[in-house]
């Protein structure tokens, strides 16, 4: 699965995960949907059956107060509260807008990953019975395409096609998700923006397709990845 985080996030964002996935091998993607591109993403969504629809959570609150001082950041308790509110209004929200449930979980800037956090989102997950992404042990996950380093620097060469390929050679596990973030910039006033759009240039690349094709690798998304290791599992 090539999934594109940020689905929604404005018409520029959408442009460029939809030629992300026409001209190139992004197949699944991350819906954020209070986000101004929201609708118009899922309308586009609902058109193309073969390109899998998640939910990207966005959370304003999440982190814990370790300190009595109020109004600073939430208690334990509070922060379970409003992590549970804010998934089910949005859940809610995507069903409005996509007619149906999301193909996977995740949130912006992987909150979801976090020790507090992290429980509400696998109790939707497994309430909705999808995947919640760089946690379910059946799927690897791939980062490497991405235009920073692990600590903020720009990385280019990760985001050229070559970086690309280096990736999808490495490939070896029978279920792989591998995140980017295509997009283009007109409306966007945003810390990763150019670098969006040496993405789209990257996964569009002939030669990046080419190699999928010889590297044997099956692009689908994650609902079909995992009925076909149900399948193979039951045989």
């Amino acid at each position: 699965m090539v999934n594109a985080d940020d689905f929604g996030y404005s018409r520029s964002v959408n442009r460029g995960i939809i030629e992300a996935h026409e001209r190139g091998i992004v197949t699944s993607t991350s819906l954020m949907v209070d986000r101004p591109g929201a609708a118009e993403a899922a309308d586009y969504a609902s058109s193309r059956p073969e390109l899998g629809l998640g939910l990207h959570v966005e959370l304003k609150r999440w982190r814990v107060s370790r300190m009595p001082r109020p109004g600073a950041v939430l208690s334990s308790s509070a922060l379970a509260r409003a992590t549970s509110v804010q998934l089910r209004r949005q859940l809610e929200r995507f069903r409005a807008f996509a007619g149906r449930d999301p193909s996977h979980l995740d949130a912006h800037y992987n909150r979801h990953l976090s020790d507090v956090l992290r429980p509400h989102f696998q109790a939707l997950a497994d309430e909705l019975g999808i995947p919640l992404r760089r946690v379910d042990p059946r799927i690897a996950f791939r980062g490497e395409f991405y235009g920073q380093d692990g600590k903020g620097r720009p990385d280019p060469e990760a985001i050229t096609p070559d970086g690309l390929l280096s990736v999808l050679e490495s490939i070896h596990e029978p279920i792989t998700d591998l995140a980017c973030h295509p997009g283009f910039v007109e409306d966007l006033d945003d810390w990763y923006r150019t670098e969006r759009e040496q993405e789209v240039r990257a996964l569009c690349d002939d030669r990046v397709r080419e190699a999928v094709s010889r590297l044997g690798l099956e692009l689908c998304t994650f609902s079909a990845a995992l009925t076909l290791s149900a399948e193979d599992a039951s045989t």
